[in-house]
C-alpha cells in the first residue's frame, strides 16, 4: 500500500459531548478528500488503552473507498475484517474490536502518532505485510532504483548460501562484493 496521509483523532470508549457522530461527518470527509489520491486514512486513537471500539468496519471502510482511500491506519481497533478485504481496503492495527463502540473523530487534519511514528496530512506512507512507515518526499523518487539494488544484492547472497560452494570465508567475498 502506497498513499498519503488524511489524518484526525479518534475516541471510542465516551459518546460524543454533542453531534458529531459518523452520521454528519461531511466536515471529515471533505477534509480527506483534500489529501491527494491515492489516501490512506490514518487515525490516532486517544482511549487509554486505544482500541476500546472499531472505527473502520464494512460500513466506513466502503465510505473510506468511495473518497479513494487504500488503506486504514490506526493504533486503535478495527473489524469485520472479512467484508472490509473483500473491498481491497488495507488495514493497519493494534488490535481487532467486535464493536464501534462510541467511535467518533475529533481534531481533523492535525499531526498524530502512530506507535512512535509521527504523521502529518499528506505524508507519503507505505504498508505492507511488516507494517507501516512515512517516507521523505525528498527520496521518494529514487526508491525504486535503490530497493532493486538491494534485491538484486540480496537474492547472489540468498543464492551463494544455498549452493554447495558456500564457506564463510567465500561467504565474506561475496558480501565485499556486493556492498560495493
Amino acid at each position: 500500500m502506497v498513499g498519503y496521509a488524511a489524518t484526525a483523532r479518534l475516541r471510542s470508549g465516551d459518546p460524543p459531548i454533542v453531534g458529531g457522530a459518523f452520521h454528519d461527518r461531511a466536515d471529515f470527509w471533505k477534509s480527506i478528500l483534500q489529501i491527494p489520491p491515492p489516501r490512506i486514512l490514518v487515525l490516532e486513537d486517544m482511549d487509554k488503552p486505544p482500541g476500546r471500539g472499531a472505527f473502520v468496519g464494512d460500513m466506513h471502510a466502503a465510505i473510506l473507498k468511495a473518497l479513494g482511500c487504500v488503506g486504514y491506519v490506526t493504533n486503535g481497533a478495527v473489524r469485520e475484517l472479512p467484508s472490509v478485504r473483500s473491498m481491497g481496503i488495507q488495514m493497519f492495527a493494534g488490535s481487532v474490536a467486535v464493536s464501534h463502540a462510541y467511535a467518533h473523530i475529533f481534531e481533523i487534519g492535525s499531526k498524530i502518532e502512530i506507535g512512535g511514528m509521527d504523521v502529518r496530512p499528506g505524508d507519503l506512507l507505505h504498508g505492507d505485510r511488516h507494517g507501516v512507515l512515512t517516507i521523505p518526499m525528498d527520496i521518494a523518487t529514487q526508491i525504486p532504483a535503490v530497493a532493486a539494488k538491494l534485491e538484486e544484492a540480496e537474492h547472489k547472497i540468498i543464492e551463494f548460501c544455498q549452493s554447495p560452494d558456500f564457506s564463510v570465508q567465500k561467504l565474506r567475498e561475496v558480501m565485499k562484493t556486493e556492498s560495493q
